[in-house]
């Protein structure tokens, strides 16, 4: 399919600095002269800031990462998951197509968004406020027919309870998000019928539901102030000045042949064949003796 960037575009584009730092972040993930390596998480964070991929946003962070227009508009436009028109001031949401969501009647909820929102996919509503699409499965298959609402997953759906999230989104809530029908994570309609014995659940909610209630409002788009920036992997490189501990080494602390290399480091002797008395070590084949064959 071929994908073009939107006609309409802003005029310029910049990250909050919450999010300039996390995007500094994680460039230094990866080494001198290799921050383009960065791309995709930086472009992910400038669409989770904006809601979309504007032009002013690509050429931001290609200059950030020291490369051509041409390169981020070549990882922009490759990745579906990357959205390259507007969408919906309040959410876009994506309602999963494939197999199990469809014979579970995501055609139904599809429905709902056309009502709703807009006739056509990738359309703003006239409010501005909702867009929605059809997406490629999304892994929750047990939960059946579902959507993708800003971050979070909404499970277990029906056409009626589309509509009243859509409402309650509307209406400035944030409606919870995981399972619809009282699930609490993807074990049978019935109940549980395996694993029956654990304890109860810690928490009230599962997973990355008990993460979104706690976060609060997962809807509006990130800043970057949300959650404390981490940088777990920068502190292997935070040893003190002067301090000199060399990598260990494979063979460290094994004796020295007499061509001052250790056994671990030493070539093979043969080209990968088995030593036998047949083929000794450094034998070339051929040389055994067909005599003794």
């Amino acid at each position: 399919m071929l994908r073009r960037l939107s006609p309409v575009q802003p005029d310029s584009f910049a990250f909050t600095p919450d999010n300039l730092a996390w995007a500094h972040a994680q460039m230094t993930k990866f080494p001198e002269g290799r921050q383009a390596s960065a791309i995709i998480p930086i472009l992910w964070r400038a669409q989770e800031q904006e809601g979309w991929l504007s032009r002013p946003a690509l050429e931001y962070v290609a200059t950030m990462l020291g490369l051509p227009f041409m390169r981020a508009l070549e990882v922009a436009t490759f990745y579906f998951m990357f959205q390259l028109q507007p969408v919906g001031r309040i959410a876009n949401i994506q309602i999963c197509g494939t197999t199990s969501c469809m014979i579970c009647g995501s055609e139904d909820l599809i429905a709902v968004c056309r009502e709703m929102i807009a006739p056509q996919a990738h359309q703003l509503s006239a409010d501005g406020n909702f867009s929605w699409e059809e997406v490629e499965c999304l892994g929750a298959c047990t939960n059946a027919p579902m959507a993708q609402i800003g971050k979070d997953y909404y499970e277990d759906l029906t056409p009626e309870k589309l509509r009243q999230l859509i409402a309650a989104m509307a209406a400035g809530q944030v409606p919870l998000p995981g399972p619809q029908n009282g699930r609490y994570s993807s074990e049978p309609l019935g109940g549980a019928t395996t694993l029956i014995d654990t304890h109860d659940p810690v928490q009230p909610y599962n997973g990355s539901v008990q993460l979104a209630v706690d976060i609060g409002d997962t809807l509006k788009r990130i800043d970057g102030a949300e959650v404390p920036l981490l940088t777990p992997w920068l502190s292997a490189k935070d040893t003190p000045e002067g301090d000199t501990t060399e990598e260990p080494q494979p063979a460290a602390g094994a004796p020295v042949d007499e061509t001052g290399t250790t056994k671990q480091q030493a070539q093979a002797g043969s080209a990968g064949r088995p030593v036998s008395a047949r083929e000794p070590a450094g034998a070339v084949r051929g040389d055994a003796d067909p005599g003794k064959a």
